[in-house]
């Protein structure tokens, strides 16, 4: 009999949302989707078009934190507006705010 391996990622279902946020706000808004925990990737678009892919797991956001932020910030300053696609490991739930800024 074979199991199901339950850290295989491809498994899972994934939940996928997209917000608007202004180039100012996009480290604090990335900052907030990386303290919930259930954020498998994310990725900014600025006009349909990926600019940055980020996949997480807890040993990548360890290592990738201090020059994500750098470039998170360079890439804020120069947009005027973006998308964050987010995919996540599970619905999020109905009691959180609206996640649109």
């Amino acid at each position: 009999m074979t199991q199901a391996d339950p850290n295989n990622v491809e498994q899972r279902p994934s939940y996928q949302e997209e917000l608007q946020v202004m180039g100012e706000q996009l480290v604090s808004k990335v900052k907030e989707l990386l303290h919930e925990g259930n954020v498998r990737r994310i990725i900014i678009k600025q006009e349909g078009h990926t600019i940055l892919e980020i996949p997480l797991s807890v040993g990548v956001v360890g290592v990738l934190v201090a020059p994500l932020w750098a470039a998170l910030g360079a890439i804020g300053a120069l947009l005027a507006q973006c998308s964050i696609e987010v995919v996540r490991t599970e619905r999020p739930t109905s009691d959180e705010p609206p996640a649109a800024l």
